[in-house]
């Protein structure tokens, strides 16, 4: 019996060896790797600020703060994310490896960003501005996924990342 399977597609290579050093050597790749998880320790501690204030009309400030405080670290991120960008690959944003990466956090950045206008012209009411943070949140869980998967085809190319 003859299989037809089609031969299988080669990975593309997320780092050559002089980005992999590049990346190996900066202070940045450190700083991303703290900032990443404090974020997500931030983001699911709103997230439950979120929730409980949309499910018991309690605690609005604590939420807002904490949204306040998640959009900082994102903004830290991307910042720092940025720069580590530009050491490793020779450009600030959207280098091939992480191209639909930086897309998708120009939309997290967006909602984030539209959730602190709304905030700060009260053009919406509190359950709108959860909303927004929610929409945030979401985009944000499933941006932290495609880094998560790049880390992930590093590991598999035998990169330690």
């Amino acid at each position: 019996m003859t299989t037809d399977s089609a031969p299988a597609r080669p990975r593309a290579i997320l780092y050559t060896a002089e980005q992999r050093a590049r990346r190996d050597g900066t202070v940045w790749t450190l700083v991303q790797g703290v900032l990443a998880p404090l974020q997500f320790l931030v983001f699911l501690i709103s997230l439950a600020l979120v929730l409980r204030y949309l499910a018991f009309d309690t605690g609005y400030a604590a939420a807002t703060v904490s949204i306040l405080v998640k959009t900082g670290f994102l903004y830290a991120i991307m910042i720092t994310g940025a720069i580590w960008e530009k050491v490793v690959f020779g450009q600030y944003l959207f280098a091939p490896a992480f191209f639909w990466e930086d897309v998708f956090s120009f939309a997290v950045i967006a909602l984030h960003t539209a959730y602190v206008w709304a905030l700060v012209t009260g053009a919406l009411t509190p359950v709108q501005e959860m909303g927004i943070a929610l929409a945030a949140y979401t985009a944000y869980v499933i941006n932290a996924g495609q880094f998560l998967w790049k880390l992930r085809q590093a590991r598999l190319q035998g990169v330690p990342a």
